[in-house]
């Protein structure tokens, strides 16, 4: 017998600027539970194309008007009924998401206002490993050729202190 599940397509951008990587933090319905910092993006709309979605979430997330590169790569984030959440029909869920690499056109950073998100900024590579966020950024550090983000963080501060490391006298 095969198990029902919820499967909502999404896509989102990876956009990267001299070593920081913008993000957004991402605010769950349920207050029960953390926020959790992302990248912009989020779920499509009926009728849109992935690479639309990436740039509307872009967008209205961060203020940034951005044009996509190349996929980056698909992940399918399989998540488990929480026991917090009321409804009794509620199924497993499964996050088809989209990843575009992408860079920026025109726009001002600033925050979201009432959506899923409530801030973005600019987040040192360096310094990923020092914030909470959630599996998708794991899974695109995978998909740029790391393990994780913890060892993508790693590998960026290693980069970083052998470039400083060659411009000593």
């Amino acid at each position: 017998m095969a198990l029902a599940m919820e499967t909502r397509p999404a896509a989102y951008a990876v956009i990267i600027e001299q070593g920081k990587l913008l993000m957004t933090r991402w605010v769950p319905e349920d207050r029960a539970l953390s926020p959790l910092w992302s990248l912009p993006g989020g779920g499509m709309e009926p009728g849109e194309q992935a690479d639309e979605t990436a740039l509307r979430e872009t967008l209205e997330e961060t203020g940034y008007s951005v044009a996509i590169e190349d996929i980056l790569g698909v992940h399918a984030g399989h998540f488990p009924v929480r026991s917090t959440q009321k409804d009794p029909q509620a199924l497993p869920f499964c996050a088809l998401r989209v990843v575009f690499r992408a860079h920026i056109v025109t726009g001002e950073l600033r925050h979201e206002v009432n959506g899923s998100s409530d801030t973005a900024r600019w987040v040192p590579i360096a310094e990923l490993d020092t914030i909470r966020y959630g599996t998708l950024i794991d899974e695109v550090a995978s998909m740029m050729g790391y393990s994780n983000a913890a060892s993508w963080a790693r590998e960026y501060r290693e980069f970083l202190a052998d470039e400083n490391a060659r411009k000593l006298p």
